[in-house]
């Protein structure tokens, strides 16, 4: 079924009984050209462009729970590509642009809202940071620009400008960049790839990968053994305890971040705002809540969950950037498990298992690079090599030395 306004309609002078399914529930095959594991915005992404670039139907994705339970729903929401080095503006840029038409491309409202995303800047040395970057993105092609104090005070005018302890002095501002709806990016792509004819396989949790002779065949689940000529492993924080099966030992550790929501309120902040002197980022959702986030909790775990030390520590920093927020009621909150990279860039390459592609360690990153992240994963699965988009994510480069450090934000904790 294709959904238009026209459907709406027709669908509502018949008593909306004429809906289908949005994908199919479906039973494991023997047997699959490829095997995604992993029924997130990555895994999904990756399954539809093997579809519709690459025109490989026999692919099933096996998701250990339901679609979107893991952390493309439990994020805040935003995507950018206002990124420094080499090796990932042109990778972020593609993502953003793959965003812009992704409505049109599935037949789905994800909510793209390009509201534009300002990182504030406190000091005359991070100005100084931001006009760089910026000015690097400009040379690639990407939109970017540098405010001034009053310029940011126009866009954003409840900001603690005259008392704060880190006084804001101006911002780098993408325009394209902002938000978009999370569980509705899986739900999207679900329904797209299914359409093409992916098998989404949920509630089947992955207990072993089969490997003979130095390749990877196939999949011990709990619905049985799933054969496959390659396998791709898009299992976020739960990646390394995936890949141990097929016997690898990945250079990242899974950590909690936290995000947050406050009790709706009347419209506040038309973009998304990030604090330049800690690591704190909002937005406004289209149902009033503040969204919120920051740092990771600094500790290794496979929880959904955080600790009461790191809500403290947001609340503050929320409180720092603006006053206001002190009156708000926070009415829930909610932790994803990242896979942090001890570069703080992803890794999405071949392995050394025959057979076994890697999609890994997005750090903070992971769901504003989800189409491009597919768009990479599915060719490098295909094309049993990378593409020119994603050369740079190898996993060899923590051996060769050939590290993508855009901000040191990986997972040792004296980096944050």
């Amino acid at each position: 079924m294709r959904y238009s306004a026209w459907t709406l309609i027709r669908q509502a002078f018949s008593g909306q009984q004429g809906w289908t399914p949005a994908w199919r529930d479906v039973k494991p095959q023997d047997h699959y050209d490829v095997v995604v594991v992993g029924g997130g915005g990555h895994g999904l992404a990756t399954a539809y462009y093997l579809a519709k670039v690459h025109g490989l139907t026999r692919v099933a994705v096996v998701e250990k729970g339901y679609v979107g339970s893991g952390n493309v729903g439990r994020n805040t929401t935003i995507i950018r590509s206002n990124y420094l080095l080499p090796g990932n503006t042109p990778f972020y840029e593609w993502s953003l642009k793959l965003w812009e038409g992704l409505e049109q491309d599935i037949n789905f409202n994800a909510m793209v809202s390009q509201r534009g995303v300002l990182n504030l800047f406190h000091s005359d040395a991070q100005r100084d940071a931001f006009a760089r970057r910026g000015n690097a993105m400009r040379i690639a092609g990407v939109d970017a620009e540098l405010l001034g104090r009053e310029d940011v005070r126009s866009l954003v005018p409840h900001l603690d400008f005259d008392n704060a302890r880190f006084p804001v002095k101006g911002g780098l501002l993408q325009p394209r960049g902002g938000t978009v709806r999370h569980d509705a990016v899986a739900w999207g792509y679900a329904r797209a790839a299914d359409a093409l004819g992916v098998d989404i396989i949920q509630d089947c949790e992955v207990t072993g990968i089969r490997v003979t002779g130095g390749r990877a065949v196939g999949l011990e689940t709990t619905r049985g053994y799933i054969g496959a000529g390659k396998i791709g492993l898009a299992a976020a924080g739960n990646s390394s305890r995936v890949a141990a099966m097929a016997g690898l030992r990945l250079p990242i550790e899974s950590h909690v971040l936290q995000a947050f929501v406050s009790e709706s309120i009347k419209p506040l902040i038309d973009t998304v705002v990030t604090f330049g002197a800690g690591h704190f980022y909002i937005s406004q959702s289209d149902k009033g809540g503040l969204v919120f986030g920051g740092d990771i909790d600094g500790y290794n775990s496979y929880a959904q969950r955080g600790s009461l030390s790191l809500v403290e520590h947001m609340m503050e920093e929320g409180v720092s950037l603006m006053p206001m927020l002190g009156r708000l009621r926070m009415v829930r909150s909610w932790g994803g498990v990242m896979d942090m990279s001890m570069d703080g860039s992803p890794i999405i390459d071949r392995t050394p298992v025959q057979g076994l592609y890697l999609n890994c360690g997005w750090c903070y990153g992971g769901f504003k690079a989800t189409p491009a992240s597919g768009w990479c994963f599915a060719h490098t699965i295909a094309r049993d090599e990378a593409h020119a988009l994603n050369a740079a994510y190898r996993l060899d480069r923590f051996a060769t030395g050939r590290l993508i450090d855009e901000k040191g934000a990986g997972a040792q904790p004296n980096l944050h």
